[in-house]
């Protein structure tokens, strides 16, 4: 890989996916994590045997994610996680939420503090996700979270930092079970639902009446 990237003459190596997509409550997520070419080797090694959010434990990702932070410290890699909420799901609907919030993470990312240009990057994205039309270099993979290290870290970012947020709406909204399902249709939060009706966070537009 470092070698394509030296003759394609891209500089940096970035990943995407989002999270969120389906749960009843709380925000999209779209994770941008980026590796420059030239610690690729290392950054590789760091996090051999690392897999995407969904074939993670809880404690799982936070352990990775913890290391995610210690390499950031080492300045060897770098990330973004945008979100948009769930009125903005309701009002526009949540093709445009995801869109809208993959374009400011993966515009939006920097390296060491300092903007990562569009011709500088080769993006590599999950399912069936863009990047905005600028990013010359970019590929869509199917399962590209299961295929590519830097998917997959953008996943485990985007995953930990959206569950962070919605363990969090448990104190604001107690009953619903927020920190236990993060927002997904289970039994038990369909259940509290019925029993207290929606709160501010839910999405609208995914319950109907």
């Amino acid at each position: 890989m470092e070698k394509i990237g030296i003759q394609l003459g891209y500089k940096y190596l970035i990943g995407v996916d989002e999270v969120g997509r389906g749960p009843l409550a709380g925000p999209v997520a779209v994770g941008a994590f980026v590796i420059p070419v030239v610690h690729m080797k290392e950054v590789r090694k760091l996090f051999r045997g690392v897999r995407e959010s969904k074939q993670l434990t809880e404690v799982e990702r936070e352990e990775w994610f913890k290391k995610v932070l210690n390499v950031k410290k080492m300045g060897l890699i770098d990330y973004r996680v945008t979100f948009n909420s769930e009125k903005i799901i309701d009002a526009r609907g949540l093709s445009h939420a995801i869109k809208s919030a993959l374009e400011r993470s993966v515009g939006g990312i920097e390296f060491r503090g300092n903007r990562i240009a569009p011709d500088e990057s080769r993006v590599l994205l999950d399912g069936g996700l863009k990047a905005p039309i600028e990013y010359i270099d970019q590929k869509t993979i199917i399962k590209g979270d299961e295929k590519e290290m830097v998917i997959a870290l953008a996943s485990i970012c985007a995953k930990v930092l959206r569950d962070r947020k919605m363990v969090k709406f448990t104190k604001v909204y107690p009953g619903y079970g927020f920190h236990v399902h993060k927002g997904y249709g289970t039994k038990a939060h369909y259940g509290a639902i019925k029993k207290r009706g929606m709160c501010p966070i839910h999405r609208r537009s995914f319950l109907g009446k």
